[in-house]
């Protein structure tokens, strides 16, 4: 018995000693209707690009668009492949391919729709944790926040940034201890 008693005495002190640390996230939640014109143009070319999927084993097409700072607007999908690690998320296809294009200029917004079953998700879809570190590290590139739209049909949530999506992420300073 005293060994137990021990023991929770010494549980109980280090959960006094422990510490929580909240992390919270702000997104904005409205219609299609309440986007500006920019970003209404943006989720409509997120939306045109799920065509573009290629998912023939999820079924579960994602598109996205990228709006850069001159004003040029990209678009992206996901495009799967039997041998799932192979495939590419809409977010990081976008996001390369017009960092590619345009290695010198920043990215503004990034909009994202999923589409599946017929119709678009009534719920806004999520980037995975890998599309969430490559939008962390394009902020990171160019010292400048993108807004990150997501669609669904019953509401957009609009995050100010990427750092949004990803509270105590991992940056390059990291790499230096």
């Amino acid at each position: 018995m005293k060994k137990k008693s021990y023991f929770c005495r010494l549980y109980n002190l280090i959960l006094y000693i422990m510490k929580n640390i909240e992390f919270k996230t702000v997104a904005r939640s409205c219609q299609m209707d309440e986007l500006t014109q920019e970003e209404r143009l943006l989720v409509e070319k997120a939306k045109e690009s799920t065509k573009l999927s290629y998912s023939p084993y999820s079924h579960f097409a994602v598109g996205a668009a990228i709006l850069l700072e001159d004003g040029s607007i990209y678009t992206g999908a996901n495009q799967e492949n039997a041998a799932y690690p192979s495939g590419l998320c809409a977010e990081r296809t976008v996001m390369f391919y017009a960092n590619a294009q345009n290695p010198s200029t920043p990215v503004k917004a990034l909009a994202c729709a999923c589409f599946t079953g017929g119709h678009f998700t009534r719920k806004p879809g999520s980037p995975c944790g890998n599309c969430r570190q490559v939008l962390l590290e394009t902020e990171q590139r160019f010292q400048q926040d993108m807004k990150i739209l997501l669609y669904g049909e019953n509401e957009v949530l609009i995050f100010p940034s990427a750092k949004s999506l990803l509270p105590h992420c991992f940056v390059d300073d990291d790499l230096n201890g």
